[in-house]
């Protein structure tokens, strides 16, 4: 399948990194877009790209928005994992998540990044099941990763994400929020 059918973020709209960014940009954009590779619960995906201290980035779906459904809408895959084993005790890099229809008007999900666990309304908290790269299909019970649902902040359909860092501080090239992919549950295509 192509990655226009698969059902994932399909483009890079922008990329605005933060301080100490720079894990992933050598396979940048590809390794953003389609499936997430999970690690597991005890190992960070090293498929992703390291925002950075503050950085944010736009991803689009290309002919296809995302529209309110039953249950979640899209989720966004991270690479956290459970410290000690422990899957209440992640290490996370959370971030804020906004929708837009149109690129120029977002809607945040409520996410206040407090210091603890569990953080709703916030990404990169939440583990991703393995991967081998060939996914073509996603279940929100099986996948793991970041649930989002529109109704939670009154949206009907978005043809937008954009992720933002909420980090403080963090190592270069590695600091900030590691995003792997956003995969979407209801979509429909724009003609």
């Amino acid at each position: 399948r192509t990655l226009s059918e698969m059902p994932y973020a399909t483009e890079v709209v922008r990329f605005s990194p933060g301080e100490n960014a720079g894990f992933g940009e050598p396979e940048f954009p590809e390794v953003v877009l389609g499936p997430p590779k999970g690690g597991g619960n005890e190992n960070g995906s090293l498929h992703v790209l390291s925002l950075g201290g503050g950085g944010e980035i736009v991803l689009g779906f290309g002919d296809r928005k995302i529209v309110n459904g039953e249950g979640p809408d899209f989720v966004v895959f991270e690479n956290p994992f459970a410290i000690g084993g422990d899957e209440e005790n992640p290490f996370a890099e959370l971030a804020e998540i906004s929708v837009s229809s149109d690129g120029e008007s977002w809607v945040s999900f409520d996410c206040d990044g407090g210091t603890e666990y569990p953080w709703p309304g916030c990404a990169g908290w939440q583990l991703v099941s393995p991967f081998n790269g060939c996914v073509s299909a996603i279940d929100p019970l099986l996948t793991g990763g970041d649930l989002f649902d529109l109704e939670d902040i009154g949206v009907n359909e978005v043809r937008f994400i954009r992720i933002t860092d909420l980090a403080s501080s963090g190592s270069a090239p590695s600091a900030g929020f590691d995003l792997d992919a956003i995969g979407i549950f209801n979509v429909v295509k724009t003609f």
